[in-house]
C-alpha cells in the first residue's frame, strides 16, 4: 500500500506541474480564457494568476510561512499514513494521500515559483476564489479527513463511568453455580 500511496502522491503533483508548466507557457499573466459551457451556461474559464498566499489569497507574501506550514501539514500527514492508514483504514489512506500530494505540488510552486502558486481554475457559476489541481486534491482530501473523523474512526476513549473499549473481543463471563 505504501508503494501505491507513493505512485498516487507522485501523480498528483507531477501532473499538477504538468498542468501549471502549460499554463505559464500559452497563457500571460492574468489572461483569461472561457473553458467549460453547456449552451449558454457558462461554467469556468482557465484563467492564469499567480498567488503569493494561501486560500483565498490570506497570509499573502508570507513564503516562509506557507512553507513551513504546508511541510510540517505534510509531515504530519506523511506520520499518519504510515502509522495508522496503511493498517486497513481506506478513507483515511485516501483522503492522506490526496492532502499529501496536493500540499507537495503547491509546495513545488512557493519553492520554485518565487513564492507563488499558479491557479487557473475560475468558476464563472458564482464569486470564488482561482484555485488550481493540487488545491482540489487538498480540499477533497480535508473534506474525507473530516468524514472519517467524525464516522469512522475508533472511538478509544470510554465515556465517564464506563470501562475503556478494546479490539479484542470480550469473553462472556463464566456462569457460576
Amino acid at each position: 500500500m505504501l508503494i501505491i500511496a507513493c505512485i498516487c502522491i507522485l501523480a498528483i503533483a507531477g501532473i499538477d506541474q504538468l498542468i501549471k508548466a502549460w499554463i505559464t507557457a500559452n497563457f500571460q499573466l492574468y489572461e483569461e480564457r472561457p473553458f467549460l459551457q453547456i449552451g449558454s451556461l457558462d461554467i469556468m474559464h482557465l484563467r492564469y494568476i499567480e498567488n503569493t498566499g494561501s486560500a483565498f489569497s490570506s497570509f499573502s507574501g508570507q513564503r516562509v510561512l506557507l512553507l513551513m506550514v504546508t511541510g510540517i501539514a505534510t509531515a504530519v500527514c506523511i506520520f499518519l499514513l504510515i502509522k495508522y492508514a496503511l493498517k486497513g483504514r481506506p478513507l483515511l489512506f485516501w483522503s492522506l494521500t490526496m492532502i499529501i500530494g496536493g500540499g507537495i505540488g503547491n509546495m513545488i510552486d512557493r519553492i520554485f515559483h518565487g513564492g507563488a502558486v499558479v491557479d487557473y481554475l475560475d468558476l464563472q457559476l458564482f464569486n470564488f476564489a482561482v484555485f488550481n489541481f493540487a488545491d482540489c486534491f487538498v480540499t477533497v482530501g480535508t473534506a474525507l479527513l473530516f468524514v472519517y473523523i467524525l464516522f469512522f474512526m475508533d472511538k478509544k476513549k470510554p465515556a465517564a463511568g464506563e470501562p475503556p473499549q478494546t479490539d479484542a473481543p470480550q469473553e462472556a463471563p463464566d456462569d457460576e453455580a
